[in-house]
Parts: C-alpha cells; sequence; structure tokens
C-alpha cells in the first residue's frame, strides 16, 4: 500500500513538474521563480491565454485569479498559461526594504509578460491574448499599450515574433497611477518602489488612460461600481481612452459584485458577476483575427 501511494505520489509530481515551465531559462535574467503553468485543452487550442493574477504588484492571488482560472478557459477549449511573474513581495510590504535595494519592480513585470508572449507566439499558430485581474490588468493592458518597446532587450532578447497580444481581457483593473483620485496606491507602491513612487513622470508614463494607441489591440474590460479595492473609476477612465482612439472594446460595468471574485464561484454574485465568464467567451468567439 505504501510503495502504491509513493509511485501515485510521483506520477502527480511529475505532472505538476511538467506542466510549468521556467520562462527564463537559457537566457540571462536570473529570474529563475518566474514561471508559467499551463493548462491545456483536450483538443486543439482555439487560443492561448496567459493569466495574471492580482496582488497589487505585491503579490499573487494564485487560485481564484490563477488556478481556477486556468483551469475554465481549457474546458472552453484554450490552452491557459498561468504567469507567476515578479512582485514586489509580501516583505517588502511590511519592511520596505527597497528603500534601501531595488528588488523587484518596474520594468520587471513587463518583462516577464513580454518573455511569455514571445515563448508562446513562437510555440502556437493560434491568437495569443493576455487576461489579468486587478493589477494583473494593469500589467496584460500595458503589454497592449507599449507593445512596441521591446523591454527584453535589457537581457540582449529580440524577438523574432509580434509582442503585441492578439486581445485583452482586463478585469477589475489597476488604470491610473496619476489621478489621485482614483489611484490604487498599493498597487503604484509595487510596481514602482519607494523612492521612484514619487516621479510624477514616471507615474505619467504607465497611467493606462493616457496610452491608448489606435492599434492598441481588441480590450474585455469589467468592473463593479461597489469595488472597494480599486475605485471603478480606473475602468471608466480606460473606456473613455479606448473610446477616443476607436478601439474595439466591450466594457461590462455591473453595480454590485465588489473585487477579487476572479473564476471563484464562492465569491460571484448570482445575475452580476457569475455571468462574466460566459460574456466573456461569447465575446472571444465573435472576435476576428
Amino acid at each position: 500500500m505504501k510503495k502504491t501511494l509513493l509511485t501515485l505520489a510521483l506520477v502527480l509530481l511529475s505532472i505538476a513538474a511538467f506542466s510549468q515551465e521556467k520562462i527564463w531559462d537559457g537566457t540571462s535574467c536570473r529570474a529563475k521563480q518566474v514561471v508559467f503553468t499551463e493548462y491545456l485543452p483536450e483538443d486543439e487550442p482555439k487560443a492561448a491565454i496567459i493569466v495574471c493574477p492580482g496582488g497589487s504588484y505585491h503579490w499573487l492571488d494564485k487560485d481564484g485569479e490563477g488556478t481556477m482560472v486556468g483551469e475554465w478557459l481549457a474546458s472552453e477549449g484554450y490552452a491557459a498559461y498561468v504567469l507567476r511573474y515578479r512582485t514586489a513581495g509580501k516583505f517588502e510590504f511590511v519592511s520596505k526594504y527597497r528603500s534601501i535595494v531595488r528588488g523587484h519592480r518596474h520594468p520587471d513585470m513587463i518583462c516577464d509578460l513580454q518573455r511569455a508572449i514571445q515563448l508562446l507566439r513562437e510555440r502556437y499558430d493560434c491568437p495569443v491574448g493576455v487576461m489579468g485581474f486587478s493589477a494583473g490588468g494593469h500589467l496584460v493592458m500595458t503589454s497592449g499599450e507599449f507593445f512596441d518597446t521591446n523591454f527584453l532587450a535589457r537581457y540582449e532578447i529580440e524577438p523574432e515574433v509580434s509582442l503585441r497580444p492578439d486581445f485583452i481581457a482586463s478585469i477589475y483593473p489597476v488604470v491610473t497611477l496619476s489621478d489621485e483620485r482614483y489611484v490604487h496606491k498599493r498597487s503604484r507602491l509595487g510596481l514602482l518602489g519607494e523612492g521612484s513612487v514619487k516621479k510624477q513622470e514616471l507615474r505619467d508614463s504607465l497611467s493606462l488612460e493616457m496610452h491608448v494607441k489606435d492599434n492598441t489591440p481588441p480590450v474585455f474590460l469589467l468592473n463593479c461600481v461597489d469595488d472597494d479595492m480599486v475605485d471603478f473609476h480606473n475602468s471608466v477612465l480606460l473606456d473613455s481612452a479606448l473610446s477616443a482612439k476607436h478601439v474595439p472594446h466591450h466594457y461590462i460595468q455591473f453595480e454590485t459584485g465588489g473585487h477579487g471574485f476572479g473564476a471563484d464561484p464562492a465569491k460571484m454574485q448570482e445575475e452580476t458577476t457569475a455571468t462574466w465568464q460566459q460574456q466573456f467567451i461569447e465575446w472571444l468567439h465573435n472576435m476576428s483575427f
């Protein structure tokens, strides 16, 4: 019996190891902790989607905005890759050690996402999109607005594929880093770091409402008015900017539902947030790539 259990444990461990990939292996980047975990459908994927959980750029919600999202997307026929990108860390949140050493901060996060996009572009012929929640929603929009900036050059990587995602799903996202009425200060601090967070030029450079372009990828945008974490006006600002540039997008604004529900049924509200996944799938089905 013990031998059987040991064999089963080894099999499960091998499956888990096979399903994860260290995206910086073979490069000069030493961020070995950055991995993506793949969730594959039974048949050929309709698209590949990189999932970026939220967590104020300090940590990651690996369950409701990670594992559960990957499993759901795979069940719908999509290849999902949950990205464990670099964050400031929980210890930094308490100690503020980045006032002494650099730690993790911009552009580490967008480097991780661009590297993930590069790898999936090289792997798949199907569309490659990105989905992010909260701070992860900010990150995926950053990839859609600054795809023509090769952040990977710092690691001497010159991709031969496009870094532009084919579509973006930004769920209750952090958007502005400049508008003090609506800014989520913890995410801004996590992204920019102590000292740098006070630089207005840097804040403006990563305030997403200021950098929408005509060729920004199509966007699925969602949030709730009663969001008590990230002010709902963040999404309003982004919706207005996308409209001004005539970027195809679909904006869903629920009156209730809060923040952080992800793909966790236990955190959703019937007839509001519990419907967002199906609405996203329908939106994606109607896309032409």
